[in-house]
């Protein structure tokens, strides 16, 4: 049953009051109590009625919320509890509570890197504390996909900082193909999640080519640069950029492509249920396959995708990558079948 603020905090104050067991709680003096609480907390001055209040106490009495609290009237008049060590802090979590809890903490757990998230670890520990004092551990119910040994993630904080603040970043950075690591002044715009990869897309301040996507497992080292002008963003729309491709590499300028494929009617569902992206569409039925389109910006990301499915799928067009297809796949059997000597 959901409860509103203001009643939480009307329960509290009834609560503390109760407990205090050196002063004897008349009706009116819970009214005055939550009223004066309202005001402190929420900024409530209208006061709280004497039906509020005579409802919070059945309500506390009540298993709607757990409580039963064991609120009594001594000599017609005065509120107390008759267990003078009850609080309602003290009720112990439901089943039902530690299965959701129990989910929940699992699930801060598999943010890492922000510390808007990092400050919620010794939150979640004492509900892990807290879980496990009651129940026995049991096998997880969720399990996310995640990558503990994946690089990169202590420099998340930093860069969504900076996005943030408009802030430069002197970035130390060695991609697959270089042979030694450099170091360049960075404008980060946005950060990007793919396939338990982070990147940041930005605008060097030094490259040929201002606009890069960086991959932060390829991070040396990342600092703040103060003296450098933070270069704005003017030529692309963040909430659109990665619309058109699958993935994240790609280029200013690049138009996205028709992509048609075949597959049989035994593999075309894992496309049906799982598009391999949002423009995907079926162009055509018949008794052998489906045939599907995806509009797209060629790349890495979308050979690896395609390739993916080995002999299930068969890339149609455009020409360019079709021939690309078939000599990854030609390279592929070279490393299983020997040449004929």
């Amino acid at each position: 049953m959901p409860v509103n603020r203001n009643a939480l905090i009307r329960y509290r104050t009834i609560d503390n009051c109760l407990q205090n067991r050196f002063r004897k709680w008349t009706l009116d003096d819970l009214i005055e109590a939550c009223s004066e609480a309202l005001y402190e907390y929420e900024g409530i001055d209208k006061g709280v009625s004497r039906r509020s209040v005579q409802a919070d106490i059945e309500m506390m009495r009540s298993d709607k919320l757990g409580y039963e609290a064991p609120i009594v009237v001594v000599d017609k008049k005065y509120y107390t509890y008759a267990d003078k060590d009850y609080s309602i802090t003290n009720i112990p979590l439901s089943y039902q509570d530690l299965k959701v809890l129990g989910e929940v903490t699992d699930l801060l757990k598999q943010f890492k890197g922000f510390n808007h998230f990092s400050d919620l670890t010794e939150m979640v520990s004492k509900l892990e504390d807290k879980i496990y004092a009651q129940k026995t551990q049991t096998s997880p119910v969720v399990d996310f996909e995640k990558n503990d040994n994946l690089k990169g993630l202590e420099f998340i904080e930093g860069i969504r900082k900076a996005i943030v603040s408009k802030t430069v970043l002197c970035i130390t950075y060695q991609s697959f193909k270089a042979r030694q690591a450099s170091t360049f002044c960075f404008s980060p715009y946005l950060l990007k999640e793919y396939r338990n990869r982070w990147f940041v897309l930005g605008q060097s301040h030094q490259r040929k080519s201002p606009v890069l996507t960086l991959a932060l497992d390829r991070f040396h080292a990342l600092d703040v640069d103060k003296q450098e002008s933070f270069k704005e963003n003017e030529t692309m729309d963040l909430a659109t950029f990665y619309t058109d491709v699958i993935g994240v590499t790609k280029n200013q300028g690049q138009r996205a492509v028709p992509v048609v494929f075949w597959m049989d009617h035994k593999n075309a569902p894992y496309v049906e249920t799982k598009p391999l992206h949002h423009s995907q569409r079926i162009l055509s039925v018949d008794d052998d396959g489906k045939v599907f389109m995806i509009k797209v910006i060629p790349n890495f990301e979308l050979e690896r995708e395609l390739l993916g499915f080995g002999a299930r799928i068969k890339v149609l067009g455009p020409k360019n990558i079709r021939n690309r297809i078939a000599e990854q796949v030609k390279e592929a059997l070279a490393y299983y079948i020997p040449p004929i000597s």
